[in-house]
């Protein structure tokens, strides 16, 4: 039976948006990003309409470690008692609150993000484990697989479901049709996991920031 898909898209009072995922699977729930920490009321009203509640969260997914998708990680699993997975190559960002960790620094866009939204003392953690391409999400009721794709970050990964959901963060956007970010830390990288991709079967794309999209390659 297909998972069920909630797109939570969160707006801040500048104007930024950034979409989560709650998955319903299994009997319980996959939280798929958690956005600014600014925005967190928000997101706990619309767990609670979808019937997430601390208990039946098992578990959060990071696709990268952008304080925008990271906000309120330390907080729900605090709360609900969710484990907490992401890559390791973005370890840093979240331990220290430093989104150039691991990442070049001489991105401007990246530089104005960093001022408005970094992670705050009380809103860093440590993940409960690391996760690399092939890690298997079905023991969480969720018949999915991680993808390492870097280039938007060294840690960033995409989350592919059995029936062809790709959960992908900032490496794709939505121009109309699935796009690579603006925002690229290492192009070779970015070369590589298209090619990735493009070997994948893919029925509609997730991004991080606009709506859903259905698939037409890159």
């Amino acid at each position: 039976m297909p998972a069920e898909i909630k797109t939570i898209c969160l707006t801040s009072k500048l104007g930024i948006s950034v979409n989560c995922f709650l998955v319903k699977a299994g009997g319980g729930y996959v939280l798929i990003d958690t956005g600014l920490s600014s925005l967190r009321g928000a997101l706990e009203k619309e767990l609670e309409k979808e019937g997430c509640r601390p208990g039946n969260l098992s578990l959060i997914v990071l696709t990268h470690g952008d304080s925008d998708h990271a906000g309120n990680c330390a907080y729900h699993r605090e709360k609900y008692g969710a484990k907490i997975l992401m890559h390791c190559g973005d370890s840093g960002m979240v331990e220290r609150g430093d989104m150039f960790w691991n990442r070049k620094k001489g991105n401007s866009v990246i530089r104005m993000i960093v001022r408005f939204f970094g992670l705050s003392k009380s809103d860093r953690f440590r993940p409960d484990s690391f996760i690399e391409g092939g890690h298997d999400l079905s023991g969480y009721g969720f018949d999915a697989k991680v993808f390492h794709i870097p280039g938007h970050s060294k840690g960033s990964i995409a989350i592919l479901s059995a029936d062809g959901d790709l959960f992908c963060g900032d490496f794709l956007t939505n121009r109309g049709t699935p796009a690579v970010g603006s925002i690229i830390d290492d192009m070779t990288d970015t070369n590589a996991s298209i090619e990735k991709l493009g070997g994948l079967k893919i029925r509609t794309v997730y991004p991080g920031h606009g709506k859903p999209l259905p698939w037409k390659g890159l």
